[in-house]
């Protein structure tokens, strides 16, 4: 009767064991979901910056400010183009 109950406390220390290493691995698992979905929410927060920052360099009005401003370029108008004519007799050599 005495070893029965020595087996029976070693199974139930060992269960206890398990039990106690099971729940610690569960929190360590828990605790790295958690990490991660912070990091998918930090992750999807600068995406969405960086689609808004997108649109808005590729807006007209700031390409036509950077392109006046920054490399100094200006409408082209009639008086500032040249118009070159080809001769009548000449059609680039083809027929």
């Amino acid at each position: 009767m005495a070893r029965l109950c020595i087996v029976l406390a070693a199974a139930l220390m060992l269960s206890a064991i398990s039990l106690v290493t099971a729940r610690h691995q569960s929190r360590q698992l828990f605790v790295a979901v958690e990490r991660a979905e912070d990091r998918s929410r930090e992750l999807d927060i600068e995406w969405r910056r960086l689609q808004l920052e997108r649109a808005e360099l590729a807006r007209n009005a700031r390409i036509d400010h950077v392109a006046r401003n920054e490399l100094g370029m200006v409408i082209a108008t009639p008086d500032r183009s040249i118009y070159l004519d080809r001769p009548s007799g000449q059609n680039g050599g083809r027929q």
